[in-house]
């Protein structure tokens, strides 16, 4: 793992001790199974290695936070030769890859912590022992960790190295120190005064009380967010430009628009009303087609009682365009014409009485059809 990575620096920036670097050795194995990089419980350098440091303790809980913060890499943790990428800027030589580790693979053992390692072709020839039982080219793997300089805890996995020589120069762990110490403060450019300094201003500019815990400031900050959105969707409700003051807005829209009480009448008079005039516009329209089917059958636009009831049935508007476009049928005006002169003749009106008849019903109150009834025709 490199030192630049953010969720590993602040994991170990917000560690109470102060923190160092170190690396050691475990015997390198060929396996598509998981390796064991870095060893569980108390352990130290080889002889020699790394003088005056160690010893170093891995236990489960932090294995698990080393887990937690490699799941969140988007690169796999590399191995390479002789912790040549620690080198490389010194001696300006190249820093190939023998290996990979995929991050999301670290698994906590009972014996260690262990990872998924991607051997390169190159890498996989140089630790397999030869046909006849030779030994391979690399024996060790070397992990390099950042570790609790009080409590020896290790707290992170940087990198990996194959190598031959279990006592690592101390210039590998100088170097991998001064490395994650550039990150972290690359990282941590605010001096802890400068916070302090924010925090007060930003409790001022909230209009908090100077004792004010960290919860207290998140809620503040969370309403002062809340109601710009809330004005950011009126001022597009009431398509304001950026420089509008809303609340303006909203007082000047709230004056101008106070209705005049006078001009208005209550919902019930206006549904009312609006029944009556739907009731009157059946009526009359009613009628109008009462008058329309009429004439249609007085001057032959309609051919008879069968035509005039389905017309009836299909509305004013329907019958105002059959009378448009029908034309009149002058035979069956003149026999329309012989009709109503029949009957005249006959002196029957249209109840089928006479003149006289239809008088002597309106002086005895009587109905056509109660007179008919009472002075059946022989």
């Amino acid at each position: 793992m490199t030192t630049s990575n953010p969720t590993q620096i602040a994991a170990l920036s917000s560690h109470p001790g102060a923190v160092h670097v170190a690396a050691c050795a475990l015997r390198v194995a060929l396996t598509d199974d998981l390796t064991r990089l870095i060893p569980a419980g108390r352990f130290e350098a080889p002889r020699g290695a790394l003088s005056g440091a160690g010893p170093w303790f891995l236990s489960e809980s932090n294995a698990r936070a080393i887990m937690a913060g490699a799941s969140a890499r988007s690169t796999d943790i590399v191995i390479d030769y002789e912790h040549q990428t620690l080198l490389a800027e010194q001696n300006g030589k190249p820093a190939p890859a023998s290996g990979w580790i995929d991050p999301r693979s670290l698994e906590w053992r009972d014996d260690g912590l262990y990872g998924r390692v991607r051997w390169t072709a190159a890498a996989k020839k140089s630790i397999t022992p030869g046909p006849d039982g030779e030994p391979p080219e690399y024996l060790y793997l070397s992990p390099v960790f950042p570790y609790d300089a009080e409590t020896g805890e290790v707290l992170d996995l940087l990198h990996v190295a194959l190598t031959n020589t279990p006592a690592i120069d101390t210039a590998v762990a100088t170097l991998a120190a001064a490395r994650m110490a550039a990150a972290r403060s690359a990282t941590t450019t605010a001096k802890p005064e400068d916070t302090d300094v924010k925090r007060e201003d930003l409790i001022q500019m909230l209009g908090l009380e100077p004792v004010t815990t960290d919860k207290q400031i998140e809620q503040a900050l969370a309403a002062l967010k809340a109601g710009a959105a809330q004005t950011n969707k009126l001022r597009e409700t009431l398509q304001l430009a950026d420089d509008a003051d809303p609340v303006a807005a909203v007082a000047a829209l709230k004056a101008g628009t106070k209705p005049d009480m006078s001009q208005y009448v209550p919902r019930a008079v206006f549904d009312e009303t609006n029944q009556q005039l739907a009731a009157l516009k059946a009526g009359s329209e009613t009628a109008e087609l009462d008058t329309l089917i009429e004439t249609g059958l007085q001057d032959g636009r309609i051919a008879g009682k069968a035509t005039a009831d389905w017309l009836r049935t299909q509305g004013l508007a329907a019958c105002r365009a059959h009378m448009k476009d029908a034309p009149a049928l002058p035979a069956f005006q003149e026999q329309q014409k012989g009709r109503v002169d029949t009957e005249k003749d006959k002196g029957q009106g249209k109840d089928g009485l006479s003149a006289e008849e239809l008088a002597v019903c309106k002086s005895m109150g009587l109905t056509p059809e109660a007179y008919r009834k009472a002075n059946p025709v022989e």
